[in-house]
């Protein structure tokens, strides 16, 4: 029985940002561009939009156990704190080209503020809604906090020129120009002042609500109506309320439509997350482990959603418009759907629609993060490979259907 698809890798030269030699091991480090991608209509046929996240960065076990920095084991309990080796290496989109078996660099656009200086991908410093994880430098010291720094993970390309990019750390949306330079941010409602001084103009436009992500599982799912009027976002997991333990224990993720022009908040939809179980070659998983890492919104409506844990990824059709919307975007609401969902208790979750399972497909690697829809029968993927601070290349892969899958 056939799969109904074929799988290619394609070619793709990763770029080197230098090395550190360091106690154990050289630390060699390369671009990193795997964290989302997307199109956009009317650009020259081939072309992509690739987004890496916030800088070269790795946890403290791997400082300690790979690197040898044990100055860095007084942080050992601190699970998110990120060791950033190189702070002039921040967020920056990338301009691809899909040609043949092969992907090519095009440019590098590293994200900018109204002043043209580059950002950075330290932390904001934070606030009571929403706390942030601390950045160490390689002598274990707390690095200061940056109003203006983002962790980019999801974008999408604006008809006409410019992008948004989704953050972790706010959590919160960045509009960019056509040169990548920040207009402005989209932040949760009573968060703006956590972002004084930033080199743009900061707005608290989103449902408050949002500020309750778990550390380091903001937005990174987006997507662009066909209209190009709406923008699809979904946080990566259940949301942290009214605490953390509702959310590793619910298995709803949140799922929102805003209104592109004013990022005023439209609809709710809930995700249902698979059970640990199903992802197969991840048999060590746990229920908070899985994330929505991606999206596309399809010519006909429904989305194309990227749910994975690190081996494992499954891709599944949605139709926003087959469900009705969720209504949980007030804080004080009891219990939170959090609550519900962790409980058990009925919710109005989206239906799912398996499209593709890498568990059947183990020539596509581990830790997709990227996904854009090349042709009605046709996807590209992208791995996140951390900068290389863990050895990790970067790798593409096409996928193509026997059928028209996608329009």
């Amino acid at each position: 029985m056939t799969r109904g698809y074929s799988v290619k890798p394609l070619a793709w030269d990763d770029v080197s940002i230098g090395g550190i030699d360091l106690p154990k091991a050289r630390l060699e480090m390369v671009w990193g561009f795997g964290s989302g991608l997307a199109r956009r209509a009317g650009d020259p046929a081939g072309t992509v939009w690739a987004i890496g996240d916030r800088g070269p960065n790795f946890k403290v076990e791997v400082a300690v156990e790979r690197y040898g920095l044990e100055a860095l084991a007084r942080h050992a309990g601190e699970s998110k704190a990120k060791v950033m080796p190189r702070l002039d290496i921040g967020p920056a989109l990338a301009e691809l080209r899909v040609e043949g078996d092969r992907v090519t660099l095009r440019r590098i656009l590293p994200l900018t503020g109204e002043d043209g200086r580059a950002l950075s991908g330290l932390p904001p410093p934070g606030s009571e809604q929403a706390r942030v994880e601390p950045a160490l430098d390689l002598r274990g010291d707390v690095i200061a906090p940056d109003p203006s720094g983002a962790d980019t993970e999801g974008v999408v390309a604006l008809p006409g020129g410019g992008f948004i990019v989704g953050d972790e750390y706010g959590p919160s949306l960045l509009r960019l120009d056509a040169d990548a330079r920040v207009i402005e941010r989209w932040v949760p409602e009573g968060c703006a002042a956590a972002f004084a001084g930033a080199r743009y103009p900061v707005r608290d436009v989103l449902p408050a609500i949002a500020a309750r992500r778990r550390l380091n599982r903001g937005f990174e799912a987006m997507a662009l109506s066909p209209d190009g009027a709406s923008l699809a976002l979904a946080f990566q997991s259940p949301l942290a309320h009214p605490d953390a333990a509702a959310g590793k224990k619910a298995r709803h993720v949140r799922l929102w439509v805003l209104d592109l022009a004013t990022g005023a908040f439209t609809a709710e939809h809930l995700y249902p997350l698979e059970k640990p179980e199903a992802f197969r070659r991840d048999p060590d998983a746990k229920r908070d482990d899985i994330k929505v890492s991606e999206l596309a919104w399809l010519a006909d409506g429904s989305l194309l959603v990227l749910e994975r844990v690190s081996q494992s990824t499954k891709f599944y059709r949605v139709t926003l418009d087959a469900a009705a919307p969720a209504s949980g975007i007030d804080p004080s609401t009891t219990p939170s759907i959090e609550e519900r969902s962790a409980a058990k208790e009925p919710l109005p979750e989206l239906v799912k629609t398996l499209v593709l399972d890498t568990d059947d497909a183990p020539e596509i690697g581990a830790d997709l993060e990227g996904m854009v829809v090349l042709g009605a029968s046709e996807l590209l993927l992208v791995n996140d490979n951390d900068f290389g601070c863990e050895g990790a290349r970067t790798g593409f892969w096409r996928v193509r259907f026997d059928r028209a899958v996608f329009g």
